[in-house]
């Protein structure tokens, strides 16, 4: 074959070309279809990896079962029985409201401001997220991000997700945020919004938010204030109003503004609002406890944690309804914090709180800043300095340490303090007056002291106080310190031998008693010889106790102790029954109110119902059950269930006996201006640590006692009577007038009889089968002064005095037919008596 010429082989091509034309653009075609095939495939991965994404965030999420049924953390309110509130319970502040008694301003505020499209999503705003994204794209440096969260968004935020700013985080936020719409109404949604929502100064939701600023309901707020607490959503520190005014309305107007856009307001209502002026009226974050009712509320929260735990009391929205009397409790404030002050000012004035040196008058305002108060320092005191000591002149600082004062201190004061004499620069508490722009020192009391009033019948602790100040300790002198109760101990002895059928005139010997080394004595440091046992309780004689308690023997005197709650044990030794025994004033109450109601057992309660977070009563006190609540048929009537330890009769004679204790015995001076019927008794326990004044009328029960923390003798002649017996007297007298005149109730089965003693004629309760007067003839040697160990508890008494405590050792002689011991001792020593109570 021969070779192709040029010519033919660009004929072959031509001709091939025409057999086969070549793709035109097949270029551009080959670009397309990769670019295709790559978009394909990266949206395949994309989707696939968004899938994955979307599957993880899916499986982690919470559920929203618990919205459907949400009941969120609710504070606990502790009522007086007049039901104003003393104190709130909580971990956080919150009011739960429902949606429909949430006023619509309300509702606007919030939606108009955070979510104006709040009722159209469906749980995620695609427009606002996009203006959010145009406005952080050209926001300034350094400006913050602004959001476009929803308040269904807000919801799942708050209610199921943490706070972070993760993207992931979003991711989880909106999709739960589009299920949450889908299980729950729109007004559900708001309900657990408003009512979640933390808006600053401790409130959680709307409610509590609007008592915290406003010190109002929500439905008493104006359009401004409701605009306030709307604002507060997106920064409550930058808009408190209590820190930065200004600023807070600043914003209230913007949200009146954006409460006009959106038509929830008029122009006009937007301009009469936004000239209101802004302003608070409260500045506690949580309510309470109210001054004064410190040991009160703190004595119910103990027991709600006792009863229902902590997380229920601070958490539980309990409804707490107790028996406090907001009058009575100021009163008795005010009457201890005085006695206390007397004690202490007769006691000396122990110095300055602090020295800063005479150079720090010359900027003194700037130096008394830095200075901290003592946490019992009272309200109406102030911190000050000793501008001059020669003249006086002291200064203060008040208004935040904006504003100064200077005033002098009174020509009395000053005097006061000579034994340690006043030094520029010294600081000191003040106390000014109301008149002169003079002041007084002031110092905080060392001694104690407690009260507890409580009604007879029922226990209703009306009244308490358990200290000199809540701030500087929280121990409850009332509730929880164990003290001897001294004399005041005496009435159960007596009540226990009334039962045991011994007649109050019967007679004992008060003449001098030993047992090993123990040798008691009376307080006068005198003996009477035969004495009816009506003077023996009417005048406190240690020796006639001690006698009638050998009588009916110690198990008796126990027994009831327990069974009356005075003491959860007691030991069975002769000194317990001059009150060598522990108990608490609020327990001493009860008993106390125990024989004033008849010999039942009545236990003090400061509760008197507790309703759960819907209103339903979940405790009530139990003493009396109501019958016929609900038959119109019939009036109610009240069962009593309390238990009987005693009788009416034999706690009548003790009434009885009692009664004359306050009209001729040593509770004559704690019952002048008092024209009710009332009965008490004195107690002093050993070396004047302790004293009490212990009484009732036939409506209520007092017990006042003074101390220090740490058991030390009170002075010489400090006893029950001196101390407690007239803050007894002022409580008593301001209290009584609010009940009935009335004598107490004398059962059936009593004879009332006149009859002479030793000490005149005195007026007894007789039972029927007692003669009034006698004096039965007891067991041999009882009555006479000869005790045997085998049946009075003697036995346990301890070998020496030294392990007894202080007591008189000593011969006694017959004098002219008087019992004299050969050495008198000083008198009034009560390191002489013997342990137990003195008078």
């Amino acid at each position: 074959m021969s070779p192709k010429t040029p010519d033919t082989r660009e004929s072959e091509r031509k001709r091939t070309a025409a057999i086969s034309p070549r793709p035109r653009y097949r270029f551009w075609r080959i670009l397309i279809g990769s670019i295709t095939g790559l978009l394909l495939l990266v949206l395949v991965g994309g989707g696939l990896a968004v899938w994955i994404k979307y599957q993880s965030a899916v499986k982690g999420l919470p559920t929203i079962e618990g919205l459907r049924d949400y009941s969120p953390p609710v504070m606990s309110r502790i009522y007086s029985n007049d039901d104003q509130v003393v104190a709130e319970l909580a971990s956080e502040r919150r009011l739960f409201v429902p949606i429909a008694a949430i006023p619509q301003k309300v509702k606007d505020a919030f939606i108009s401001t955070e979510d104006k499209n709040f009722y159209t999503h469906g749980g995620v705003d695609p427009m606002a997220i996009g203006r959010a994204l145009v406005q952080d794209v050209f926001r300034v440096h350094g400006k913050r991000l602004v959001g476009a969260s929803t308040i269904t968004q807000q919801v799942a935020r708050n209610m199921l997700l943490n706070n972070d700013r993760k993207l992931e985080r979003k991711i989880k936020e909106a999709i739960l945020a589009m299920r949450i719409e889908q299980s729950l109404t729109k007004d559900q949604i708001l309900e657990i919004y408003l009512n979640e929502i933390y808006l600053g100064a401790g409130a959680y939701g709307v409610a509590a938010a609007a008592q915290i600023y406003f010190h109002k309901n929500l439905d008493q707020l104006t359009t401004a204030e409701a605009a306030y607490l709307g604002g507060l959503p997106k920064s409550p520190y930058n808009y408190d109003l209590f820190r930065k005014p200004e600023a807070a309305k600043q914003r209230r107007n913007f949200v009146l503004s954006r409460m006009a856009e959106t038509g929830a307001i008029t122009q006009e209502e937007k301009v009469q609002a936004q000239n209101e002026p802004i302003s608070s009226k409260s500045i506690s974050g949580r309510r309470g406890p109210l001054a004064g009712t410190e040991w009160y509320a703190e004595a119910v929260r103990r027991d709600l944690i006792d009863r229902y735990g902590l997380e229920k009391t601070m958490q539980g929205g309990l409804e707490v309804h107790t028996s406090l009397n907001l009058q009575n409790q100021a009163l008795a404030t005010k009457l201890m914090r005085q006695a206390l002050m007397k004690y202490d000012r007769n006691h000396g004035w122990r110095g300055a709180v602090a020295h800063l040196g005479a150079d720090a008058v010359a900027d003194w305002a700037e130096n008394l800043k830095k200075q901290k108060a003592p946490g019992g320092m009272l309200p109406n005191w102030r911190l000050a300095m000793v501008l001059n000591a020669k003249t006086g002149e002291v200064g203060w600082v008040f208004g935040g340490g904006r504003a100064t004062h200077q005033a002098t201190i009174l020509s009395k004061s000053l005097s006061w303090s000579k034994r340690k004499p006043l030094k520029d620069g010294d600081i000191v508490m003040v106390e000014p007056q109301s008149e002169g722009n003079q002041v007084e020192l002031c110092q905080i009391p060392l001694i104690e002291g407690a009260l507890v009033s409580l009604d007879v019948r029922t226990g209703r602790v009306l009244a308490m106080f358990g200290g000199w100040s809540f701030a500087e300790s929280q121990f409850n002198r009332a509730t929880q310190a164990q003290r001897q109760p001294g004399s005041s101990f005496k009435p159960i002895v007596y009540l226990a031998a009334m039962e045991k059928g011994i007649l109050p005139s019967q007679i004992f010997m008060d003449s001098p008693f030993s047992v090993g080394d123990w040798h008691p004595n009376n307080y006068e440091k005198n003996f009477w010889g035969p004495t009816a046992l009506h003077n023996g309780l009417r005048y406190s004689r240690n020796l006639v106790t001690i006698r009638l308690a050998a009588q009916i023997g110690m198990d008796a005197v126990a027994n009831l102790s327990i069974a009356l709650g005075e003491v959860d044990s007691m030991p069975k030794v002769l000194p317990a029954v001059l009150g060598a025994v522990e108990t608490t004033v609020l327990r001493h109450a009860g008993a106390y109110a125990s024989i004033a109601a008849g010999g039942v057992v009545v236990h003090p309660t400061t509760v008197d119902y507790i309703q759960d977070r819907n209103g339903k009563v979940i405790w009530r006190s139990d003493g009396f059950a109501a019958n016929n609540v609900n038959d119109p048929n019939h009036l109610p009537t009240l069962t009593d269930n309390r238990k009987r330890v005693v009788s009416e009769q034999s706690s009548y004679q003790i009434i009885t006996m009692m009664e004359d204790v306050m009209r001729r015995g040593t509770g004559f001076s704690s019952s002048k201006g008092i024209d009710t019927p009332i009965a008490g008794k004195t107690g002093t326990s050993q070396n004047f640590n302790d004293a009490w004044f212990a009484g009732f009328s036939p409506d209520v029960v007092t017990i006042v006692w003074f101390g220090f923390d740490t058991p030390k003798t009170l002075g010489r002649g400090m006893a029950g009577g001196i101390l407690a017996g007239p803050v007894w007297n002022a409580y008593m007298k301001d209290v009584l007038p609010t009940y009935p005149k009335r004598d107490f109730i004398r059962p059936s089965g009593i004879v009332m009889a006149s009859y002479s003693t030793s000490k005149g004629m005195v007026t007894d309760a007789f039972k029927t089968d007692q003669k009034p007067g006698d004096s039965i003839n007891l067991s041999p040697g009882a009555a006479t002064g000869t005790l045997s160990a085998a049946d009075t508890g003697a036995e346990n008494v301890p070998d020496s005095e030294e392990n007894m405590g202080a007591g008189y050792s000593g011969d006694y002689v017959n004098e002219g037919g008087a019992i004299k011991p050969k050495t008198t001792p000083s008198s009034g020593g009560g390191e002489d008596i013997g342990m137990g109570g003195l008078y």
